[in-house]
């Protein structure tokens, strides 16, 4: 499986490039930060890639999935990791804000997405995007409406991709609390947020059930990751929950 996972420098996206190496696909990792990148590749294996590519710019997309191609030999499978997610009220969130959240999280996969699916299509590949339960399982959280709002927007876009290209397998990937990996692949969600504020509201997302208490583990959603992709698009589904079991506090 000839398999190229977009945002593969840090956090979740490095944790499933590695993860579906290890699983026996062949890898190229894109990423803007090329040390942390080569890192990654080595840690994935022999002949994991290491392609730099920029999802704010389409010139970088279009070059990353094109090198991607050619050094694989043809494209089977994409993951779309990569999202950003200020903490800031929306009465807080001035245009740059959005602006920045939807460049990556939105726009920036339908850069990459229409960069690959020439390839896609002559493989009757998968692609998938990863979504948040906060998006579509749960009410908004406060504090988190950009990121929230822009994941909303990703489920709609990979709904319109399925509708113009029915021999390509899109499916949305919704992902619950994850434990994530270490060193690298720990996650970078909330590098950068305002720590009074995130105290302040994190209580409400407590409260309101949105945090289960539970964390899914890794290796488990890069398993049903693999699976997913794995059934190219005659098996593909057009959405995958993976979500921790409730908490023995919850459930006793």
């Amino acid at each position: 499986m000839r398999t190229v996972v977009v945002g593969a420098s840090g956090g979740l996206g490095r944790s499933i490039a590695i993860g579906l190496a290890q699983r026996g696909a062949d890898v190229a990792l894109l990423a803007r930060r090329r040390e942390r990148l080569e890192a990654a590749a080595r840690e994935a294996g022999p002949g994991a890639l290491a392609i730099e590519c920029d999802v704010t710019g389409e010139t970088s997309c279009r070059s990353a999935i094109d090198e991607a191609a050619s050094r694989l030999g043809g494209i089977d499978a994409l993951v779309y990791a990569p999202a950003i997610g200020p903490l800031a009220r929306l009465i807080d969130t001035d245009a740059d804000t959005w602006r920045r959240v939807f460049d990556t999280n939105v726009t920036g996969a339908a850069r990459i997405t229409a960069a690959a699916v020439p390839h896609l299509a002559a493989t009757s590949g998968t692609v998938a995007f990863l979504s948040s339960v906060s998006a579509s399982l749960t009410p908004p959280w406060p504090g988190l409406g950009a990121y929230i709002v822009s994941k909303a927007a990703l489920d709609k876009l990979v709904e319109a991709w399925r509708a113009e290209h029915p021999d390509i397998g899109f499916t949305r990937f919704v992902v619950g609390d994850c434990a994530g990996g270490e060193g690298d692949s720990r996650t970078e969600f909330n590098a950068g947020w305002d720590l009074e504020l995130a105290a302040e509201l994190a209580p409400a997302w407590v409260s309101r059930g949105y945090i289960s208490g539970s964390l899914i583990a890794v290796d488990e959603l890069v398993s049903a990751l693999d699976a997913v992709l794995r059934g190219g698009a005659s098996m593909s589904v057009p959405s995958v929950t993976v979500t921790p079991r409730p908490s023995a506090k919850e459930h006793p």
